[in-house]
């Protein structure tokens, strides 16, 4: 059975890393799909990225 990663929903491919975890090659292409459909406007800043990381993160 081959994989169609782009046509699978995030659900599905969560599902599916979840099964496979433990296999390495199973699992990382799966997971890059995943990683790439993430929105960078989601993203929050790292505290070391920050100008003043102390007073922004309180």
């Amino acid at each position: 059975m081959t994989l169609n990663l782009s046509e699978m929903t995030n659900t599905e491919l969560k599902q599916y890393l979840s099964k496979h975890r433990n296999e390495r090659e199973a699992f990382q292409a799966p997971l890059e799909v995943l990683m790439s459909r993430r929105n960078p406007a989601n993203r929050q800043p790292y505290p070391f990225d920050l100008a003043d990381p102390k007073t922004e993160v309180d």
